[in-house]
């Protein structure tokens, strides 16, 4: 419900519309920025035909599936004047093994009058590549809807329970981090682990055959998240990530985090919210099994948010706008 009906604060056109059902991390921002600026005064529009005040600008794959790109920006620009334009970066070559996007988002960035990262470990993977770190820009984290992925009804285990560890994938890729979920399989199906219980949701790759985790079908929403809070743990061992949802969606359910060291922006998450995995898997699930609730206490007291998130952008917004 938009509170300040009219006249609007100002009006603010993002280039990816929102969509119902799951479609992914990008689909959460822009249904979650769309909500929190509209309850807060502002106008969303999805295109440039008619005059805005501001731009957030996005990219899923190289531009395809946004209602306008940076050359769209460009165009507006010479057309109507300067308004702030916000580009919005998470992602890079390297977590998908391509040689297209990071030159793609350099390119694209010559519109931005700022630039917002979802996590520091990409802002400073694409420093070293192309992006000039002077330049005006900001870190905001990943935040998932709070109505659906809260804490409220997960507990931890009773006594003589199993800390039960969860992971959950759309993609089957092994960067995934399938051979770490292997492993914990085999460490619980083996005995050499005890007091575990392992859970996963979603896609595997089709050679993998678990030795004694429970599996779920795909899963989003209510539905994921009430899966989630049966849990006490969460494990992402996918690698390079620039700032994943899935692990964000577990944590804002109550789930200290388990993070792989090679899982670029998660990994800032595990030090904060869990531990990170060491050498030895067995080592690592010990210690936290012995932290786990120092851990989730700490993770409760502040978890992520798409509240967070939110408010983030709306103070980028009404700073650029009462400044330029």
């Amino acid at each position: 419900m938009n509170f300040f009906r009219n006249p609007p604060l100002a009006t603010v056109a993002i280039n990816l519309v929102p969509r119902r059902g799951s479609w992914g991390g990008a689909n959460q921002w822009t249904s979650q920025v769309t909500r929190y600026l509209e309850n807060f005064g502002y106008r969303v529009r999805y295109d440039l035909k008619r005059s805005v005040d501001a731009i957030v600008m996005t990219h899923t794959g190289l531009s395809r599936g946004v209602s306008f790109d940076a050359g769209d920006v460009a165009g507006y620009l010479a057309r109507e004047g300067q308004v702030p334009v916000i580009h919005r970066i998470n992602d890079n070559d390297i977590r998908k093994g391509t040689s297209e996007m990071d030159a793609y988002l350099a390119v694209s960035n010559e519109v931005a009058s700022h630039t917002v990262f979802v996590s520091e470990w990409l802002r400073d993977h694409h420093a070293k590549k192309w992006f000039d770190a002077t330049k005006p820009h900001s870190v905001i984290e990943a935040g998932a809807d709070p109505a659906v992925f809260h804490p409220l009804g997960n507990c931890p285990p009773g006594s003589g329970d199993p800390l039960r560890i969860v992971t959950h994938h759309w993609s089957d890729n092994w960067s995934k981090g399938f051979d770490v979920y292997q492993e914990i399989d085999e460490l619980i199906a083996s005995g050499a682990v005890k007091g575990f219980e392992l859970w996963i949701i979603g896609r595997w790759p089709k050679e993998l055959i678990w030795k004694s985790a429970r599996t779920h079908a795909p899963a989003s929403g209510r539905e994921l998240a009430a899966l989630l809070r049966q849990c006490h743990l969460y494990v992402s061992a996918s690698r390079f990530e620039p700032g994943a949802m899935h692990p964000v969606e577990g944590l804002q359910c109550g789930l200290p985090l388990i993070a792989h060291p090679d899982s670029g922006g998660t990994l800032t998450m595990g030090q904060r919210y869990g531990v990170v995995l060491g050498d030895s898997l067995a080592a690592t699930l010990a210690e936290v099994r012995e932290r786990y609730l120092p851990l989730r206490n700490t993770l409760l007291a502040e978890p992520p948010s798409g509240d967070l998130m939110g408010i983030a952008y709306r103070r980028l917004l009404q700073r650029l706008l009462a400044t330029s």
